[in-house]
């Protein structure tokens, strides 16, 4: 089922698209972001962490038709849970609040879906490294890749991008509510693999943070994302089909 030109708007039987954005006090980055999600996309969700800036106003302004949640707790990894819940579309795409993911790589993501792959992952390592990224936070991103590939036997490049696409209904399969602190990508991935969904890795741009810093400490993520990465492996936390 194809649609000329990357135009996945309007095809007959052709499925609904989600994307969903988590952001907190991301006013000044969302201008860069929400006016370039493509057309054919049929839900915009932004589910904001209770932003103390304008971030929510700003949302509103730019794309009158998004519809906004906030988050019943904290950090990306809860959010992501939220957002993925109330999603209505049959496909759910994340894409970065920061500027960093470029809305124009979507169709890469939303092609292998097509093919039969449940997960499409973001991998920014793949023909590229990120822009303005610091070569000790490059280091870890590969570190923490290389981790997982021993722990669970794949060859991926990149286990922290916020750039991924899946059918929501593959995730049914996928058990987010043994675990008080749903983290974020890498606990995800992690129990998508565990689940024995179909892993497509999908190569993408990163144009790095518009504005600011990230908001954890690097060591912090690194050291959080391998111990995820064991713990799963030696928990096998996930739902059987």
């Amino acid at each position: 089922m194809k649609r000329a030109n990357n135009n996945f708007k309007n095809a007959e039987g052709y499925p609904r698209i989600t994307v969903l954005i988590c952001a907190f006090n991301e006013e000044k980055s969302l201008p860069h972001v929400l006016p370039k999600i493509p057309t054919w996309v049929d839900e915009v969700l932004l589910v904001d962490g209770h932003s103390m800036d304008k971030t929510v106003e700003v949302a509103r302004r730019l794309r009158p038709d998004i519809r906004v949640l906030y988050q019943p707790d904290r950090g990306k990894g809860d959010a992501l849970r939220y957002g993925i819940k109330h999603a209505s579309g049959d496909i759910v795409v994340t894409l970065d609040a920061d500027g960093a993911t470029d809305p124009k790589d979507m169709p890469k993501f939303i092609e292998p879906l097509l093919k039969g792959y449940d997960f499409a992952k973001g991998s920014r390592f793949t023909s590229s490294l990120p822009a303005n990224k610091a070569s000790h936070r490059i280091f870890g991103n590969l570190l923490i890749a290389a981790v997982f590939n021993i722990v669970y036997g794949g060859r991926y490049t990149d286990l922290c991008s916020g750039y991924n696409a899946f059918w929501k209904r593959a995730l049914e399969r996928v058990n987010f509510e043994s675990s008080d602190c749903f983290e974020d990508e890498p606990l995800l991935v992690a129990r998508v693999k565990r689940a024995g969904l179909r892993i497509a890795e999908v190569g993408h741009r990163d144009l790095g943070r518009i504005y600011g810093e990230g908001k954890a400490p690097s060591w912090r993520q690194g050291l959080k994302a391998i111990k995820t990465i064991v713990r799963e492996r030696i928990l096998g936390a996930y739902r059987t089909p």
